[in-house]
């Protein structure tokens, strides 16, 4: 996980339930991946397809959790005394649907764009519309850059709300287990899905690691080697980007190829995972009408 928009987990006091156990070990793994991923600088389209089939997983869990019936009498039966926590994760729900929604179909988006990039560069040099072409793909880049960033703050402030919510007190044990694996849920989901938007905005990584760079710099005056050049590709989205700079033709399809499988995996995943988000807030939505 780039390391200019730090993600911090939620951990929150645990009390298992037998109901929840499945689902917390779901958990431990995409924990896992998040601490590995902090140490890390860089995270690839393979590493976070990883953690979207990981957090595919996790909702199987989610949806197998809200279907107890134990789950459903104690959510629908304890909802006036905790709108506000209930209220909290279908705002949350909504917000990584939405955000789910709209990276899922930026994924189609950059297929196109791809596909028209790589008829491009079988045209032949001084073909006019290879200058149109390169010019409105790094407009659409910009474009995605912003909305990435836009995505990424709602997500922070998702968490903030998070990290600021006070450990559930409650006679009901099951009840605050289910409450807090959800909100974990929450957590981990929005964690990810800052990591994905981060490949996306792979730019808006330079500036940290600009700074680092100097200090490198500095500290080994004259050892700057190809080595530094190849960290300046933070993944497959840059690479393309770092490959029509340099008007390398080759370069150009080599890089075009390798993120065109990239985006085919991850649109594939973000499809089910859309699919899985809609069936879980729908549960939710259905367990709170039975109390109305």
């Amino acid at each position: 996980m780039a390391s200019n928009y730090p993600v911090r987990s939620v951990s929150l006091p645990s009390r298992s339930h037998p109901s929840t156990i499945k689902t917390e070990e779901e958990l431990s793994k995409l924990k896992i991946w998040e601490e590995e991923e902090e140490s890390s600088r860089l995270a690839s389209a393979e590493s976070i397809c990883k953690s979207l089939s990981g957090l595919e997983d996790l909702y199987i869990c989610i949806d197998d959790l809200l279907n107890m019936a134990s789950t459903q009498q104690v959510l629908s039966q304890n909802q006036n005394q905790h709108q506000k926590c209930i209220d909290e994760l279908l705002d949350g729900s909504v917000k990584l649907l939405d955000i789910c929604g709209i990276t899922r179909d930026s994924m189609l988006q950059i297929k196109e764009r791809v596909q028209a990039l790589h008829s491009m560069a079988r045209r032949r040099k001084g073909d006019s519309s290879i200058e149109n072409t390169i010019a409105s793909y790094t407009c659409f880049r910009r474009k995605m850059n912003k909305d990435a960033k836009k995505f990424i703050a709602t997500l922070k402030q998702m968490d903030n709300k998070l990290l600021g919510v006070s450990p559930l007190v409650d006679q009901n044990h099951h009840l605050s287990a289910v409450i807090r694996v959800l909100r974990e849920v929450n957590a981990v989901t929005s964690s990810i899905f800052q990591s994905l938007l981060l490949f996306l905005s792979a730019s808006g990584t330079r500036s940290k690691q600009s700074r680092w760079s100097l200090v490198s710099k500095l500290m080994h005056k004259g050892s700057v080697s190809c080595e530094e050049k190849k960290q300046e590709i933070v993944n497959e989205l840059e690479s393309v980007d770092v490959a029509l700079r340099g008007g390398k033709m080759q370069h150009v399809q080599t890089s075009l190829k390798e993120l065109e499988g990239s985006i085919e995996g991850l649109e594939k995943i973000l499809e089910n995972l859309f699919r899985r988000l809609i069936r879980t807030r729908a549960s939710l939505l259905n367990i709170i009408s039975q109390s109305s």
